[in-house]
């Protein structure tokens, strides 16, 4: 059949196959030990995914990946119905349907809990979720060329704050990945699909309560409030603890975007093009300033 369209991830090339199909493979021009590793990926992907379809849960589908072709480096799998789940998505949508979104994510993250056994009272430190040598970069030898010393002296605090947290929290089996490019929305059937669970690990119970998508969407306290109403707490991060926790998950969401920008930045811009660029990112970064100073505010209430 012929393919309609293509999209490249981080490590896959995704082409659409027709009848609701989707071809995986890996990236172009990728080694061959590169390739072995995408392949070995796939089948755990699978195992996966069958252990959450076997949930049958029907709030929630999961594209099935319908069969691996070991030699040819090549993944069939169903294509989820709709569109990315983005903020203008979701805004225009129906309160129920809304609502219903919530629910859907929170169902999915009780299920997957579920799937393997809870690792309890572990401790985890925040900051091996970031890059911290190119975020003491861009706030060293970046950002000085670009900002002020009130939010350079911001930044370093920030830093120094996010290098010392430590908190005991059990660590469940999660997506890790919740992003809108990886939850999609049918409007017309408000279903909600969930896909790309090559990430799917051990997580700290708060990582997917609190994801990029809930904060960009607003939602991680309706997430949570589903999560916690059905009998699945937080256990292992006490009640005195919950606000900064959620603190804590919200500026690593922001700190992440942060890095990402400012390791595109060019200190010695020599095209017209890449001093627009490095505008552009600058803007974005303050943003991302402005909001991490708001969520310390909102916190210290």
């Amino acid at each position: 059949m012929a393919e309609t369209f293509i999209a490249h991830g981080r490590e896959t090339l995704v082409v659409d196959y027709g009848d609701g199909f989707v071809i995986k493979r890996p990236l172009d021009g990728v080694s061959l030990d590169k390739k072995m590793k995408w392949i070995c990926k796939q089948h755990a992907v699978q195992e996966t995914i069958a252990d959450i379809e076997s949930v049958k849960n029907p709030l929630y589908n999961i594209p099935s990946m319908i069969h691996i072709k070991d030699t040819e480096f090549q993944v069939l799998e169903q294509r989820a119905p709709g569109q990315p789940l983005t903020v203008d998505l979701y805004k225009s949508l129906s309160k129920r349907q809304q609502i219903e979104i919530g629910n859907s994510i929170a169902a999915l993250l009780m299920d997957m809990r579920e799937l393997k056994p809870v690792i309890p009272d572990v401790s985890y430190k925040i900051s091996t979720e970031l890059k911290m040598e190119k975020f003491w970069n861009i706030i060293s030898t970046k950002m000085p060329k670009w900002f002020n010393n009130e939010e350079l002296s911001y930044m370093d605090k920030l830093y120094s704050y996010i290098d010392s947290v430590k908190y005991i929290s059990p660590m469940v089996w999660s997506h890790s990945d919740l992003s809108s490019g990886n939850v999609l929305y049918d409007a017309q059937s408000s279903r909600l699909s969930f896909i790309d669970f090559a990430d799917a690990k051990y997580q700290t119970v708060d990582h997917d309560i609190i994801s990029p998508l809930a904060f960009d969407l607003e939602i991680y306290n309706d997430v949570y409030d589903n999560y916690v109403k059905s009998g699945y707490d937080l256990s292992g991060i006490n009640d005195g603890n919950i606000k900064q926790t959620v603190k804590n998950r919200l500026s690593i969401i922001l700190l992440k975007r942060l890095i990402k920008q400012g390791d595109d930045l060019r200190l010695n811009p020599k095209l017209e093009k890449t001093e627009i660029n490095n505008a552009n990112k600058v803007a974005c970064i303050r943003g991302i300033i402005e909001k991490l100073q708001c969520i310390d505010k909102t916190f210290s209430k």
